[in-house]
């Protein structure tokens, strides 16, 4: 009797529309083998052998009733008794029933002891249906004991947050040094969750590191040029002395063929054209000396000069290196903290739930079937269901826990 009666159970405030998944139940009095519980398919059709094939949903179950009632008596059938013989007959209106017996599922998922398919009940609320499905539950999921994890998670949460301002300052240092700022922009700290102390020191070793290398670059360029500088005196000096020692070669070798013209005229001695010869070959001497050391300095001018040229590229694509990598560690650090910070939620869901028994407040989400389509409806869990609901439950995660930027 209650299954004949159930389709009048839906509140009045929205007349029920038959859909696929629904269960009817087709009887005609007085034939108890032609009762029969027949389930609306996908198309929205139902098959019963007295009636063929029959289209159903959208209908109320009062207007299915009506429809039925209204095909059968207009056909004759043809029924055996237990005598062998065959009789006509023709049904009235009035013999025949059809009631909404069972209503199609609703599906709860999310944090729950056991989630999947309920059956509905009239007037059912997600608070019952969430009680069928076992309770609220985040410990399906199993784990360690979530208090030592938590106290792991919290530590290596508050290191991996201290790595990542200390990249995001050295970023900046090195974006600093490329010439692309001067100040460092707050907003990349905006939202770090570490003590203002800790992020003031971070950033002031980094200033102080920036200040540093900046000295440390500017000395390098200001030796290599006094190098260069230092280089190009001694190539002044020598230069004046290759032009002497150049002239003495000229004046010792216009001496050696005076004396040699004079030894031809039995005017000198043979030791005056030794003498003559060998200061030739000293000043000579000296003049190659000298042209050796003005090349090496004009070599060692060229290279240094070479070098100060080469500093400001290197230097440049050797920031671009380490900026390089800065980025990789910081995008590798936001995924570990990404990882962590949502680990440290779920066990700190989990050590809420074996403290207070229930975990956070739930968020409740119920996806419904509407006139355009598939509706999203945020509940509370005296939220009245409907037919072929989905329920979604997800237990609120405890405060304090940031998560990176993505």
């Amino acid at each position: 009797m209650f299954c004949a009666l159930l389709s009048w159970s839906i509140p009045a405030k929205a007349e029920y529309r038959i859909d696929a998944g629904d269960i009817l139940e087709i009887a005609v009095a007085g034939m108890p083998d032609w009762r029969q519980r027949v389930e609306v398919q996908l198309d929205g059709s139902i098959s019963y052998p007295l009636l063929g094939t029959l289209v159903v949903a959208g209908l109320s179950p009062s207007e299915v009733r009506t429809k039925i009632q209204s095909i059968l008596p207009t056909k004759v059938f043809r029924q055996s008794t237990p005598d062998g013989r065959d009789h006509v007959v023709v049904l009235d209106a009035d013999q025949v029933t059809a009631n909404l017996v069972e209503y199609r599922p609703i599906y709860v998922n999310g944090d729950v002891s056991r989630p999947g398919v309920q059956a509905y009940r009239p007037l059912m609320t997600v608070r019952q249906a969430v009680a069928l499905c076992g309770g609220y539950e985040i410990m399906r999921f199993r784990m360690n004991n979530p208090f030592l994890e938590s106290a792991d998670f919290r530590s290596e949460y508050e290191s991996l947050w201290t790595d990542f301002a200390k990249e995001q300052v050295h970023i900046w240092r090195i974006r600093t040094e490329l010439g692309e700022g001067d100040n460092l922009d707050r907003k990349v700290l905006q939202g770090v969750p570490l003590p203002a102390s800790t992020i003031s020191q971070i950033t002031r070793l980094e200033a102080e590191q920036l200040k540093g290398r900046q000295e440390d670059y500017l000395r390098e360029k200001e030796f290599l040029r006094r190098v260069i500088k230092q280089a190009e005196e001694h190539i002044g000096v020598l230069s004046e002395s290759l032009q002497k020692e150049e002239e003495g070669v000229q004046a010792d070798m216009q001496d050696f063929q005076r004396v040699t013209d004079l030894f031809g005229k039995g005017a000198v001695p043979i030791t005056r054209i030794t003498d003559a010869r060998r200061a030739v070959l000293w000043s000579s001497t000296l003049k190659l000396q000298t042209t050796a050391q003005w090349m090496s300095q004009k070599k060692q001018r060229e290279e240094v000069s070479r070098q100060l040229e080469r500093l400001d590229d290197q230097r440049r694509m050797d920031l671009l290196r380490e900026l390089q990598d800065a980025g990789v560690r910081l995008s590798q650090i936001s995924a570990r903290l990404q990882g962590v910070g949502e680990k440290l939620q779920y066990t700190a869901l989990v050590r809420s739930q074996l403290v207070r028994g229930s975990g956070g407040k739930p968020q409740i989400a119920i996806i419904r079937k509407g006139e355009n389509g598939r509706e999203r409806l945020v509940a509370e869990e005296d939220f009245e269901l409907q037919p072929g609901d989905v329920v979604e439950v997800a237990l609120r995660a405890e405060q304090g826990v940031v998560l990176p930027p993505q």
